[in-house]
């Protein structure tokens, strides 16, 4: 389901380009290491953010995202994305929503898009937070479009055409944070929302 996810929100709604700069939030879950591949593979220049240092190494050395920054440590989102992409961006990935949204609305392109997958940065807030540089989609002409991936399993074949070669030669790469026993599948869940697992998080019920 994330590849899917992935696949469709990059691939579909934001029809890309070889040669386009591409930002992927939440880089380092299940979708966005699976998008950043994608848009590596074909010919973009591809950014993403995560929530530590041994993410961001990981963006960069395994999935062989082009540049990659901790939004923990840069607390200017803003600059951090003009610092990453001097001309601007064509397609914004979205996991998070919040802040980050807000800050790439000023450095998107014109005629950009953006799939929003999820707004991770939202689900446990008491207020959520708004966002204030919406007229950029009206002066740079960008499509943002949310999805969800149950609307697009007509797909799923597509998907599989794409994916399975680039598997079978060793092009795509994932990680996987397992917790061992149910017991912990609590600590697991909770752990999802402040970035402590380390790739897609899965609960081991039994080895048997």
């Amino acid at each position: 389901m994330p590849g899917m996810t992935a696949y469709v929100g990059f691939s579909e709604l934001c029809s890309p380009k070889k040669g386009e700069y591409i930002f992927v939030s939440s880089a380092f879950g299940a979708v966005g290491q699976i998008v950043g591949q994608l848009a590596k593979l074909m010919g973009c220049y591809v950014v993403g953010s995560a929530g530590s240092k041994e993410k961001v190494d990981i963006l960069k050395s395994k999935f062989g995202f082009d540049e990659a920054f901790n939004y923990k440590e840069d607390h200017n989102l803003e600059c951090s994305s003009k610092k990453c992409f001097p001309e601007g961006i064509d397609i914004y990935f979205d996991n998070v929503g919040g802040k980050m949204l807000d800050a790439v609305l000023l450095n998107m392109r014109f005629h950009g898009h953006i799939a929003v997958a999820g707004m991770i940065s939202q689900y446990n807030l008491d207020q959520p937070e708004g966002i204030r540089n919406l007229l950029s989609l009206v002066y740079k002409r960008i499509r943002i479009e949310g999805f969800t991936v149950y609307d697009y399993y007509h797909l799923f074949p597509n998907f599989l055409d794409l994916v399975l070669p680039y598997i079978r030669e060793g092009k795509i790469a994932y990680v996987v944070d397992t917790a061992e026993g149910l017991e912990n599948g609590p600590a697991a869940l909770v752990g999802i929302f402040s970035g402590q697992n380390v790739g897609k998080q899965v609960v081991v019920v039994a080895r048997e």
